[in-house]
């Protein structure tokens, strides 16, 4: 099963077409994530934060309604690494088959570098001007935390702008019993 196959109809075609839009400018983006449940963001989100954060967090979730997605934030246990997601689970496009994470490709091998240039451009710069041009929201385009590898159908940051917080935890339950 490809990466693309579990994303959003709408949102899968514009990603063909990005493929292909960047393919055809000589910049080969290999999708690595799309799909990714609410333990999996969870994981992602922890590793750059204190337990302290994780504690505060997880309280916040159950007073607030959302077992599930305090839960999932247990349920990821410790890890430690890089800051690379500011969503808690159930607020990332991702559990929504909504988001796509590619990683750049150059003479057949992964480049995770958002400032190494082939033929005078960055691939994931290329990435998303043309997720823009597409209508697409582009992760390295954010004015705060930049995230190059992320494209999402979405311009809202998170669901939380559509769904209430009980919502959300509801609907994460559902999806990822």
């Amino acid at each position: 099963m490809s990466v693309l196959d579990s994303l959003v109809p709408a949102f899968k075609e514009k990603v063909v077409q990005l493929l292909a839009n960047c393919k055809a400018a000589g910049y080969e983006m290999r999708p690595t994530q799309g799909l990714r449940t609410p333990v999996e963001q969870g994981k992602l989100w922890r590793q750059s934060r204190t337990k302290a954060e994780i504690d505060a967090k997880v309280a916040d979730l159950q007073a607030h309604g959302a077992a599930f997605l305090a839960d999932c934030i247990i349920k990821a246990g410790p890890h430690n690494g890089e800051h690379v997601t500011n969503s808690i689970p159930g607020l990332s496009w991702h559990q929504w088959n909504e988001a796509l994470d590619c990683v750049w490709i150059v003479d057949g091998k992964e480049e995770w570098s958002e400032s190494r240039l082939v033929g005078g451009k960055n691939g994931y710069h290329v990435y998303a001007d043309e997720a823009k041009k597409l209508g697409l929201t582009a992760g390295g385009l954010w004015t705060t935390f930049k995230d190059w590898p992320h494209v999402q159908l979405h311009s809202a940051p998170s669901p939380a702008g559509d769904f209430s917080l009980v919502q959300i935890n509801d609907t994460m339950k559902r999806l990822f019993p």
